[in-house]
């Protein structure tokens, strides 16, 4: 089943006897995990969700982690579409505990276990962020005062980045879809850099065929030096003092380790913490992560960047600051959306250097004289007021939420007329206009299930 070079590289690595026992796990059935949104849940809410499937905690997450028994129908489920959770591999849970340490080692708090605390004054960076889990994680474990920039070179997946973001309901987020080179430019700007490298899979080849195939030794070394091109392009990014978050889903030193050590000593950067998971010996796929810090003192960082006065206007608020969010304009005068104040004091410096495709919560759309709610609006944890736009929420069934989600025709004739708020379990879904006898949906085309 799996390449000869690739078994002989695990039993020159672990042993025999050790790699046997990886081998064989990674012929079996995966694990199911998934990861509350705590905005929006508890932990313990969402396994009564679950009910009966909920079932060992994430021994390396167990604030926000739990396995599950076996694989239900997410794309059935309208909680998965309102953010209430993320379907997350359970080893790569992992890089929340690493950077709750980076956080705390930076004085800025963390430890989701020690809630409410959470990281507050960072500036982050996911830079191989597609399609989000980490991303969804950080944004977990960081507080209105921090931003997060989550970075996709891939336009597609930039796309469904930029959807599984909304779905989390923050507003301290610019999702980008920029090379790495481009944060070259953001010299000593954040706090915080996650590389989930693009790698040879090893880890991932019970999940995925296609990595099994395209293995190769020759494979292995191009992908190594794809990562350090990556990390080489980002380093300057990251500000002295700072902390780097390196990882893969791969087994191998040369993705792996070697690549550390050449971290450390071409990049400068001491190591704190390796760590491998391998089935088999560990509840999740196989996964490589390390946490280094930058060489320097940590007073470094570069302070926001202004620009034109014509730039800044773009982003002039249309209201003041309320409870750390002002709504701004965004891309034209006809859309409104709401961001943290921390985001959008550097949101100009971003949209400089970066090709940011999202950012904050769109809130609304001016047509003519109304306003008309954006299908983000609906998921956003705290939604600040607009003047000029209203609406009423209305509590659906399972079945009324499956049919919006699918954009089959919704009527719902005892609601009030006008736009409505759909939720489910008192959560955000989205939009319709109701006309009485019908409504018309708001939800983007792209959202769309296609599955009942």
């Amino acid at each position: 089943m799996f390449p000869a070079e690739f078994i002989n590289e695990m039993r020159d690595s672990l042993g025999p006897e050790r790699a046997e026992r990886v081998l064989a796990a990674l012929s079996g059935e995966p694990e199911v995990s998934v990861r509350v949104n705590p905005f929006k849940l508890s932990v313990d809410a969402l396994r009564a969700h679950f009910g009966e499937l909920a079932g060992d905690a994430v021994a390396w997450a167990p604030a926000e982690g739990f396995y599950l028994r076996e694989r239900p129908s997410f794309t059935l489920d309208p909680l998965f579409h309102a953010g209430a959770y993320y379907v997350q591999e359970a080893s790569s849970m992992y890089v929340g505990s690493m950077f709750d340490r980076a956080a705390a080692a930076l004085g800025a708090g963390g430890a989701l276990s020690d809630a409410p605390g959470r990281a507050a004054g960072l500036r982050v960076l996911d830079l191989c962020a597609a399609p989000g889990g980490k991303t969804t994680q950080l944004l977990s474990h960081l507080d209105d005062t921090s931003l997060l920039v989550a970075n996709e070179i891939v336009p597609s997946r930039a796309t469904i980045l930029a959807e599984n973001v909304a779905r989390w309901g923050r507003s301290n987020v610019a999702v980008s879809a920029s090379d790495p080179s481009a944060f070259t430019a953001l010299r000593n700007f954040f706090d915080v850099v996650v590389v989930d490298a693009p790698c040879s899979g090893e880890g991932m080849f019970r999940k995925d065929a296609q990595a099994v195939a395209e293995w190769s030794p020759d494979a292995v070394h191009l992908c190594a030096a794809r990562q350090r091109r990556i990390l080489g392009d980002a380093w300057p990014a990251l500000r002295p003092g700072g902390y780097l978050i390196y990882s893969t889903c791969t087994f191998n030193h040369f993705e792996d380790e070697d690549n550390v050590t050449w971290i450390s000593d071409e990049l400068g950067a001491t190591c704190q913490e390796m760590r491998h998971f391998y089935p088999g010996e560990d509840r999740g796929e196989g996964f490589f992560a390390a946490l280094l810090r930058k060489a320097g003192p940590q007073n470094e960082r570069t302070g926001v960047q202004t620009h034109s006065v014509a730039r800044k206007q773009r982003f002039q608020s249309d209201s003041g600051p309320q409870n750390g969010f002002q709504m701004v304009a965004a891309h034209s005068v006809s859309m409104l959306k709401q961001v943290s104040v921390s985001l959008a004091a550097a949101l100009p410096q971003l949209e400089k250097q970066l090709r940011v495709i999202a950012s904050g919560t769109a809130v609304a759309t001016r047509k003519g004289r109304d306003l008309v709610p954006e299908a983000d609006y609906a998921l956003a944890v705290d939604r600040m007021p607009l003047a000029g736009l209203s609406f009423e929420t209305v509590e659906i069934t399972r079945d009324e939420a499956l049919k919006f989600l699918s954009k089959d025709p919704l009527s719902l004739p005892d609601a009030p007329r006008g736009y409505l708020l759909l939720t489910q379990a008192g959560l955000g879904l989205g939009f319709v206009k109701n006309l009485g006898t019908r409504t018309n949906s708001l939800l983007p085309s792209s959202r769309r299930i296609r599955m009942r």
